[in-house]
This record gives C-alpha cells, sequence and structure tokens, in this order.
C-alpha cells in the first residue's frame, strides 16, 4: 500500500528542487509564507554561512536554519511584516531585502495586452526597470519565455548564481517576473533558461534591454530612464512640415564607426560625431542624415544588418544618453535623422533570440520559413503575436525615445514574399496557395498605421527591390503605406548605363529614360547606398570609363542628371568625396582626398546641387506628379543627349536640365523651352570650380522665336563634354 509523503518531507523535496535551481515556481516556497505551525520565512543563498531574519526596526525575527544546500529556512509564531535578511558570507555580511517577499508585478490587464499583441511600447512592461516598489528601490526584470521549465535572473547582483533569483510565472502570458530590491542601473545581466526537458540553454540577453554591453561581451545592463535635455521642441513641431512630399529631401547615409577615425585610428563616439559629422552634413547642404543600423549587433561585419538588441543603441558608439544628444545635436542644426531598422532576420548567435526558451519561439521551427538562406539567418515568426509586438514596439520606441525622424525598413522584399531567394520546395505556401507573406504584410501596414496616428510626419521608406504593387500607397487604398520607397530600378539602369564607354552608350539611351515610365507608381528616393560601392563592384568613380577626367566629369554629370530627376536623393558618405576605393567598414574615409583638386570640386558640386535642390520649388515640389516633368529631348540616342523640365507648384520658375554623356561638346544645341526669354545656368557640371574644362552658355541664354520640340520658343546651347547643364527661367 502506498503511504502519502509527510508534509515535511513533502516540503523537503521541494527545498532540494530550489537549491539545484530546478524548481519552476520557486514563489510558492521562498518569502514569507503562513503555514498550519506559525510563519516561515524561506531564502536560497548559496554559498552563506549564517542568515537572520530582521525586522525593519533592527530587532531579529528568527535565525535560519539551512534545510538544504543553499537554501535557510526561519520560522516564528507572529508574522515576520517588513522584513531584511542578514547574511554572512565568508568573507563579508550583507544586509538584503527578499525578493519572494513582493507581490506580482504586471498588472492581468496588461499581460492580457501582451498575449493579445495589443502593447505598442512593450518595452516599458517588459525588460529591466529601476523603480521603487512600496518604498523600496530595486529592478523589475520581466521576460516572455512560455515554454521554459524555469528563468531566472543572473548578474553582477548575485554573482550570475541561477539559484538565487529565479522569477515568477504569469501563466497567462508566459511572462515571467521578478523585482530584485536593490540592484540598480548600470548592472549587467542576463536570464538563465531550463528548457522544457529542464536542460540548461546558453545565457541570454534580455530581448528588450535598452542597453547592452560593448561587443563581443553580450551581457544585457539595466538602463535608467533616458536622461537628456532636449532642445529640439521647434523642430519636432516642425517636422511635419520639413518632411511633406513637396518638401525637398536629400539623404547623407552614414555608417557612424567608418566615417571619420581618431589618429590613433579608433573610430569616434557620438559626442565626437556630433562635433564633427554634423558641421560637415550642413556644408554639403543635406537635409537628413541616414544611419546605417545603429541597434546592438554582435558581429561589426555586418554592418549592423545582423541585430540582436534592437531596442538599444550600440555601446560602440557611447550609451543611450550619448546617442540622444547626437540626435537633439541634429534637429538644432536643422538636420532631420533616418535610421535603418531591421526587421527581416536576426543572427543565430547562441545569447540572442534562436531558440529562445528551448523552443521556436521568435522564429519559425520549419527552415523553410524561418531560415535565411542568403545571409544564413533566423527569419522572425510574424504570425505570432508577442513577436509582431516586440518587433513593432522597437521601431517606435527609436521615435519616442529617440526621436528619430523616420525609419529605413531593410530588405523589406525577403520580408513580403515566402519563396524569397528559394527554389521550388524550398518553401512553404499561404494560406491560399500564394507566396505572400500575408503576415508579415500585416505587420508591415500595422507599423505604417501607428507611426502614421501616433507620429505624424515621421518617415518610413521601403528598401524594396521588386515590383510588389502599392508600397507607398495609402493603407485605406490597400497599400502597404510607407512614406517612400527607394527607387532601386532606377539605381541599377543608371549605372548599368554610366559604366559603358560612351561610344556604346547610344544603343543603351534607354536606360535613363526608362525610370520615368513608373516613376509615379510610388514616391521614390533616388538612392546611391553603401551597397552600390562593396562586394567587389569598385566605388563610382572605378566605375564610371575613360581616362582620369573622364571619369570625374562622368561621375559630376551623373550627380547633376540625378538631382535633377524626379525623385528624393540619397548618397552614401565618401561618394561626395569621389572614392576610387570601395568602402571598407573597418577602416575610414580616404580624407586626404580633399587636397586633390578634381576630388574637392566633386565635393563642392554635390554641396551646390543640394543648395539648388532646396531653393528651387521645381526641383523637389511634385517629384511624385507627372505635372513636375516633361520630356523635351528623350530620343537623341546617337548624341546621347537628355533634356527635361521640371516644374514647381503655381509661380515657382521651371528649370531646365540638359545632359551630354558623350565627351564631344556640342555647339548650337537646339533645345525648346515652355517659357520665353532668359533662361539662367545654375549649375555646369562642367565648371572649372568643379574640375571641369569650363565649356558653357555664360551664365544666361536667351530664347529665340523658333519653334522646337513642340515650343514656340527654344534656346541654342553649347553642351560642355561629359556634363549637366540645369537652367532656370527668368523675366525677359
Amino acid at each position: 500500500m502506498d503511504v502519502a509523503p509527510s508534509r515535511e518531507s513533502a516540503e523537503a523535496a521541494q527545498l532540494a528542487r530550489i537549491a539545484v535551481g530546478d524548481h519552476p515556481d520557486p514563489f510558492a516556497w521562498l518569502g514569507p509564507h503562513r503555514t498550519p505551525r506559525g510563519w516561515v520565512v524561506r531564502a536560497c543563498l548559496p554559498f552563506a554561512r549564517r542568515v537572520e531574519v530582521m525586522r525593519m526596526d533592527g530587532s531579529l525575527w528568527g535565525t535560519a536554519a539551512e534545510a538544504a544546500d543553499g537554501v535557510f529556512v526561519a520560522t516564528a509564531d507572529e508574522a515576520p511584516g517588513r522584513y531584511a535578511l542578514h547574511v554572512q558570507w565568508e568573507k563579508a555580511s550583507q544586509r538584503l531585502l527578499d525578493p519572494y517577499a513582493f507581490a506580482p508585478l504586471l498588472d492581468e490587464a496588461t499581460l492580457q495586452a501582451f498575449h493579445e499583441g495589443r502593447l505598442h511600447r512593450p518595452e516599458s512592461h517588459l525588460g529591466a526597470h529601476p523603480m521603487t516598489l512600496d518604498g523600496v528601490d530595486g529592478v523589475r526584470f520581466a521576460v516572455w519565455a512560455p515554454n521554459a521549465h524555469r528563468v531566472s535572473v543572473v548578474g553582477d547582483f548575485n554573482g550570475w548564481d541561477g539559484r538565487r533569483h529565479v522569477m515568477r510565472l504569469r501563466h497567462r502570458a508566459g511572462v515571467w517576473e521578478i523585482f530584485i530590491p536593490g540592484a540598480e542601473a548600470g548592472a549587467r545581466y542576463k536570464y538563465e533558461l531550463l528548457d522544457g526537458k529542464r536542460s540548461l540553454l546558453p545565457l541570454k540577453a534580455d530581448p528588450y534591454a535598452l542597453r547592452m554591453e560593448h561587443p563581443p561581451a553580450s551581457a544585457s545592463i539595466v538602463a535608467g530612464p533616458l536622461s537628456v535635455k532636449w532642445h529640439d521642441t521647434h523642430w519636432l513641431a516642425q517636422r511635419a512640415s520639413h518632411q511633406r512630399r513637396d518638401a525637398p529631401l536629400s539623404i547623407y547615409e552614414v555608417h557612424a564607426t567608418s566615417w571619420r577615425h581618431h589618429h590613433e585610428g579608433a573610430p569616434p563616439d557620438w559626442d565626437e560625431l556630433a562635433r564633427e559629422l554634423i558641421p560637415y552634413v550642413q556644408e554639403l547642404g543635406f537635409t537628413h542624415i541616414e544611419l546605417l543600423p545603429v541597434s546592438e549587433h554582435p558581429f561589426g561585419g555586418s554592418w549592423g544588418y545582423q541585430p540582436l538588441g534592437i531596442y538599444a543603441p550600440t555601446a560602440r558608439l557611447g550609451n543611450p544618453e550619448a546617442f540622444a544628444r547626437f540626435v537633439d545635436s541634429c534637429h538644432v542644426a536643422g538636420l532631420g535623422i533616418i535610421v535603418d531598422w531591421v526587421g527581416a532576420h536576426f543572427p543565430d548567435d547562441p545569447h540572442g533570440l534562436a531558440r529562445f526558451d528551448g523552443t521556436a519561439l521568435y522564429e519559425h521551427a520549419d527552415p523553410r520559413e524561418g531560415f535565411h538562406q542568403d545571409w544564413h539567418t533566423l527569419i522572425y515568426n510574424y504570425g505570432r503575436r508577442e513577436v509582431a509586438q516586440y518587433l513593432i514596439g522597437s521601431a517606435l520606441s527609436w521615435i519616442d525615445r529617440f526621436h528619430v525622424d523616420g525609419l529605413r525598413i531593410d530588405a523589406v522584399a525577403s520580408m513580403l514574399y515566402r519563396d524569397y531567394s528559394r527554389g521550388e520546395g524550398q518553401w512553404i505556401p499561404n494560406h491560399h496557395g500564394g507566396r505572400e507573406n500575408l503576415e508579415a504584410i500585416g505587420l508591415l501596414r500595422e507599423l505604417n498605421r501607428l507611426v502614421a496616428e501616433q507620429y505624424p510626419g515621421v518617415l518610413t521608406i521601403a528598401e524594396e527591390s521588386t515590383a510588389w504593387p502599392g508600397v507607398t500607397a495609402r493603407l485605406q487604398d490597400g497599400g502597404l503605406g510607407f512614406t517612400y520607397k527607394w527607387n532601386m530600378g532606377w539605381m541599377h539602369d543608371s549605372l548599368r548605363y554610366l559604366r559603358r564607354n560612351p561610344i556604346y552608350r547610344r544603343f543603351h539611351h534607354h536606360d535613363l529614360t526608362f525610370g520615368m515610365t513608373y516613376a509615379y507608381a510610388e514616391r521614390f528616393i533616388l538612392a546611391l547606398s553603401h551597397d552600390e560601392v562593396v562586394y567587389g563592384k569598385g566605388s563610382l568613380l572605378q566605375r564610371m570609363p575613360g581616362d582620369a577626367w573622364q571619369r570625374f566629369a562622368n561621375l559630376r554629370a551623373y550627380f547633376g542628371f540625378m538631382w535633377a530627376h524626379p525623385g528624393k536623393k540619397l548618397l552614401f558618405m565618401g561618394d561626395e568625396l569621389a572614392a576610387w576605393r570601395e568602402w571598407d567598414h573597418d577602416g575610414q574615409l580616404d580624407w586626404s582626398l580633399r587636397d586633390d583638386p578634381m576630388h574637392e570640386g566633386v565635393r563642392r558640386l554635390v554641396a551646390d546641387l543640394n543648395r539648388l535642390l532646396v531653393n528651387e520649388p521645381a526641383l523637389h515640389q511634385e517629384d511624385d506628379h507627372p505635372r513636375g516633368f516633361a520630356w523635351i529631348v528623350a530620343d537623341d540616342a546617337m548624341q546621347s543627349v537628355y533634356a527635361f523640365v521640371r516644374y514647381g507648384n503655381e509661380g515657382a520658375p521651371p528649370m531646365l536640365a540638359v545632359s551630354n554623356f558623350t565627351p564631344q561638346p556640342r555647339d548650337d544645341y537646339r533645345v525648346g523651352v515652355p517659357e520665353p526669354g532668359r533662361w539662367r545656368e545654375l549649375c555646369n557640371t562642367d565648371s572649372a570650380f568643379y574640375g571641369g574644362s569650363n565649356v558653357g552658355n555664360g551664365g544666361v541664354v536667351s530664347t529665340l522665336p523658333q519653334p522646337s520640340h513642340g515650343y514656340a520658343q527654344s534656346l541654342t546651347l553649347r553642351l560642355p563634354p561629359l556634363a549637366t547643364l540645369i537652367l532656370r527661367a527668368e523675366d525677359a
């Protein structure tokens, strides 16, 4: 006959499990509890020599006996009330408040909202947060791990011992929580988990950490409230007008750690970038800085595109306050800030999200859905509410906490298609049998909806490389709701054209005209990004044909054509210097090039083009509407000449752009124009000021009453070799 175990033996078994860190619910035993024998206080303090339970007035409530290895038990007839544990270690003594004396932390409504994916700022509830609870200072920790057998916080405050602070499981949402008295901002920590089979997993960084260690170290750091004195109230009030569709937008794309190094070779921090980068970008006339991902990432060679701390600015450049000061300084200087944000995938580093609780929690279990073949990374399970909430919360956090003005969403195409870069049999169709990733589409639409509603005027920009319809269309019209999309087609076509020998360009004339056939299908940014100067492609200057002079001339002509063309602008750092070498993410830009007049000439041109873009309404007001553009010469393939007019709103003078993509100057080239009178030559990329041959039209040209190209009047121009002219209509 079976005999029921005694109460004492059952308790001993439970305490033995606590002693080895195997118990899934230590709150049921540790801390103060009323029993039939009176009151008991139990504490797990491995390696302690003596433990006393002290009332807050300093009197002794009870001396604890060691009931199991490192588990101490004290009893008394009366309730302990508020108490402290006086612990004698081998070489020191310590007064501790008991984390197991505190009630559950997160309320049921919050947990239910988390479980349903309705917390738009989940990092306010999960992660590590210094707080005062019942008059006691400490840190509240909370982490989602629904399939774990046990979760502990380990860190500087407990000797990284997983037996000390086993968390309470809130069953409805699978969230584990604990309040640790005495823990402070700045403490390092991770989570120690046993999976469902009670196997110990690698220590995990906090997915919701707001601060992390400098790689290769990988611990999370308790972050206090962001302590920044903001000075950008005026900027934020005006942001929506600065970033309207009819406003000028010219973006300088930056990889922060390789822009410029100290003389000893160290990369800058945020405060140094504020002092050096911001004035440089102001001088160049860009309206915005776009930063390659600055969330924490273990591998620097990923340039930030494989992040594992999507709520935390990378420690490589300073603490979160330093990043906030940088953004604030940009705003004070009149510059907007866009950050690249990665929600397409994450790396499989053992301290990260991969099989976080022993199961495929953040990713898909099936590699046909959950493994990125191109990048050997893991793909988020967008259909899981908690995961979608985690991603959206991160994106909103950068806008809210750090005041950024836009998010450029990386690798959108890889999110939209289930068969992205996969062959037959390597992917799973959606429930309709199609290739569209319906869950990712829902996530992107929800993200754009929330940004538009909560942060009017903030930009969302898609790096989307296919012809997916309606990327920038309104949500109510069935679109994805992005503000802009990178025009990858224009970039590929134009660079393919420019790298050809001018002798053969006439056979590929359509490469520069084709973009206008779809220019208004989306709101576009013309992007010459970091991806175009790596992987053996060569720098932009290297890809230009001809001798050294012709290479510079080609590049200048290309920039002139690009800045006059419909679409907002983006240029990667170093392209303004006409770098000879590819970008090296471990190095810095070759600043010695500024001593060479040819390289400095290209930089001057970029600055002048940006000023022209900002000052001339016709070059930016109607970027996304057919009424802002008209071809004049689109068919002169034999001479590789292009001419078009840009129009602004009513009252804005029209602008004429003419490009000659051969090294042959062309005299008396007739171009019909919509306005009679004088046309002022505002930009000539062949100017000697930029390193050119100074062929031009003397600054001003007047129309003749000779019809051409469908207009009643025309200009006779002298077209410089490998150059772009930009002229503005003026009164006669």
